[in-house]
């Protein structure tokens, strides 16, 4: 067998059969789809525990939502911090979802850890090789954010770091990248998604919240994604968006959602995937 020497342990002849990993029950990886959705910043008890609820009932698995938020403007909201991550893990018991939230700072790595089932690494932070190593240490599986330019070859360079530190569950996330249009926040690169699913066994999902900027796109983008191939998506939810502190302008209903996994489900099908019911707590 030839291991690629550049990327030996995410090159997809170490293992030809893919790796799944497990979020707490929920796998990723395998035929079966994950829908990731939340807001973007946890706002409050109430606000998470509602969309909670209401992403269950539309067939999401796994709650997304910021308690610590990289900004660009150092005046805008960064989020709650550890009491984000209560709120969140308070929705989790009373609805079964998974937690999957970020991590910005190698010093917060064990204290996220305790609340989440998946550590997020957004795309600021894919090359901060600390940070990578820190998560790389933990027993919580990560997902990781393509770079705003990074290349394909930087991209799985980063899970590398990852892996070597002993953490194998590692999935890799397409959030679009800095391209030439103006009218879009970025471009959602989905030739990245069968490039990946060759090169690499990790499991490859994909954000059309943040790879368009535009909530209208996300649900051909998100119908794309999964006919491409992707093993999921990651959604910014909001029972209503226009009242989100952050990214409202990317942000889909809740009832967008539930018509969108609706129509997943009929893409899935055709790709010989499904989407499957939520786990009972």
């Amino acid at each position: 067998m030839t291991i690629n020497l550049e990327y030996p342990l995410t090159s997809r002849n170490l293992r030809p059969n893919g790796t799944v990993v497990d979020i707490g029950r929920v796998k990723v990886g395998i035929t079966e789809l994950v829908v990731m959705a939340g807001p973007c910043s946890v706002e409050s008890a109430e606000q998470i525990l509602r969309i909670a609820r209401e992403i269950k009932v539309a067939g999401a698995t796994i709650l997304r939502g910021g308690a610590f938020k990289p900004r660009t403007s150092p005046y805008d909201f960064q989020g709650l911090g550890k009491t984000g991550l209560e709120y969140l893990r308070a929705a989790s018991c009373d609805t079964g979802l998974r937690i999957i939230t970020e991590v910005i700072d190698p010093r917060d790595v064990e204290l996220v850890a305790k609340y989440a089932d998946c550590l997020q690494i957004g795309s600021r932070n894919m090359q901060n090789y600390p940070l990578l190593s820190e998560v790389g240490r933990s027993s919580k599986p990560v997902l990781l954010k393509r770079g705003l330019s990074a290349t394909y070859k930087e991209f799985l360079l980063a899970a590398e770091y990852i892996m070597v530190e002993g953490n194998e569950q590692v999935i890799l996330c397409e959030r679009g990248i800095r391209g030439l249009s103006n009218e879009l926040r970025f471009t959602l690169d989905l030739s990245v998604v069968p490039y990946l699913k060759e090169k690499t066994h990790l499991p490859v999902i994909v954000d059309p919240s943040h790879g368009t900027g535009n909530a209208r796109l996300v649900p051909a983008m998100s119908r794309a994604a999964i006919a491409c191939g992707a093993d999921g998506i990651i959604v910014e939810t909001h029972y209503s968006p226009k009242d989100s502190i952050s990214d409202a302008i990317q942000t889909i209903s809740t009832a967008e959602l539930a018509q969108l996994i609706k129509e997943l489900e009929a893409v899935a099908k055709a790709v010989g995937q499904r989407i499957p019911l939520p786990l009972v707590k």
